[in-house]
């Protein structure tokens, strides 16, 4: 749904919080529960969808007939598509995801073929004057990166990504970029660590490679990369890092690091101590990362890749140090104590940079809805994300 004209403002949330791998998966998704959504946040208006189509569900779409009757579909019910989440490659729920969810990585050219088919489906399907979003893995895991050649054929892989971009919107007139969507403990983890691979690898060798690909100069090159290629802010990831949203938001800005997407969402947080540990046990579940940060008195950060571990660890630490964790809550959530959220860290400075046009592309995500312990939902998902849609309405206006 358009929020705001001149700058023009999208919201909508991620699919990716129904589980599905088809395409009919997804599509029953849509009519039975995004509906519901619409209906309570924007009844008889445009309402913007954020696909989340795997592999196997975008290579379903490609076909021309099943495209051609979505689109017909998204006309009959004043539906568009702007945004799409190209993360997960594979199965994202109801088995352990995981660390898999990065796989395959921009190491893997199945990474780059797989984006280009979603880049494919997204420009047919996305309405005229409007651009168009994909979010990615950032790069890969960071334990999986063993030298700087894998750093150059990451880099490679997105600028030929780009290459295709350029190419579609000569061919059709339709922008999309690609969206690196920073996260702890992968490749691009940090807001300096995003900064230094933009500034040395994409704007540089990156820029060398499509030159050589497009047959161009490297300023055109250049100014392609930054066109196309740019980053996807979760708002919890940057906040799980201690991160400061409108620095962050300012640093890219400097940079001249195109924000392709923000995804608006909430992680946990509580104060080390005793009843703190114990109440982060329910959310310790085997489907999905949560990874740990805590910040010390001094600063420094302390990290865990997964909850179970940081509870067999935390009660070695400082007590009343804060602790975040990466695991995605309902943005309305204000929190049980000790439990608390990074809901906080989306603040007036944060609103207000976003009102005035910091990104067109606002998407809410909250993934992990059939994990949430059984007491947190006590809605079902459609009136979740609803009640989600109307506290960012509310921040928007206030």
């Amino acid at each position: 749904m358009i929020i705001q004209d001149q700058p023009d403002v999208h919201l909508t949330y991620c699919l990716n919080v129904h589980p599905g791998e088809a395409w009919e998966d997804c599509f029953r998704a849509i009519r039975e529960k995004t509906l519901a959504v619409r209906k309570r946040v924007a009844p008889g208006k445009p309402f913007g969808l954020g696909l989340r189509l795997g592999d196997m569900a975008v290579r379903e779409l490609s076909e021309p007939g099943k495209r051609d009757a979505f689109r017909a579909y998204l006309q009959a019910e004043q539906l568009y598509v702007f945004t799409i989440n190209g993360f997960p490659y594979g199965r994202f729920h109801g088995e352990r995801v995981k660390e898999r969810v990065y796989q395959p990585d921009w190491r893997d050219e199945r990474r780059r073929e797989y984006t280009i088919r979603i880049a494919d489906v997204l420009s047919e399907l996305m309405p005229e004057r409007t651009n168009g979003s994909i979010s990615t893995v950032p790069g890969t895991y960071k334990a999986w990166a063993r030298n700087g050649d894998d750093a150059l054929r990451m880099a490679e892989y997105m600028t030929a990504c780009v290459a295709h971009f350029v190419e579609l919107r000569r061919r059709t007139g339709r922008e999309i970029h690609l969206g690196l969507e920073p996260e702890p403990d992968c490749f691009i983890e940090t807001t300096e660590e995003c900064v230094r691979f933009f500034r040395e690898l994409l704007f540089l060798r990156g820029r060398d490679h499509l030159a050589r690909l497009l047959s161009c100069s490297t300023a055109e090159a250049e100014e392609h990369v930054r066109r196309h290629l740019g980053v996807c802010l979760d708002t919890a990831h940057t906040a799980i890092q201690f991160e400061d949203l409108s620095e962050t938001l300012d640093r890219y800005q400097a940079e001249g690091i195109r924000l392709s997407k923000i995804q608006l969402s909430a992680a946990l947080e509580i104060a080390n101590d005793e009843t703190g540990r114990e109440s982060l046990r329910v959310f310790d579940e085997p489907v999905y990362l949560h990874q740990v940060r805590a910040r010390g008195a001094d600063g420094r950060i302390r990290a865990w890749p997964d909850l179970n571990e940081a509870l067999g660890e935390l009660n070695q630490e400082p007590q009343g140090e804060p602790v975040r964790v990466h695991f995605h809550v309902p943005l309305f959530w204000r929190g049980n104590p000790p439990l608390g959220t990074t809901a906080s860290c989306l603040d007036d400075r944060f609103m207000t940079r976003l009102r005035t046009g910091a990104c067109g592309h606002l998407e809410i995500e909250t993934y992990t809805f059939d994990v949430l312990p059984e007491e947190m939902k006590t809605h079902d998902v459609s009136e979740s994300i609803a009640r989600e849609f109307e506290w960012v309405l509310g921040r928007w206006a206030e």
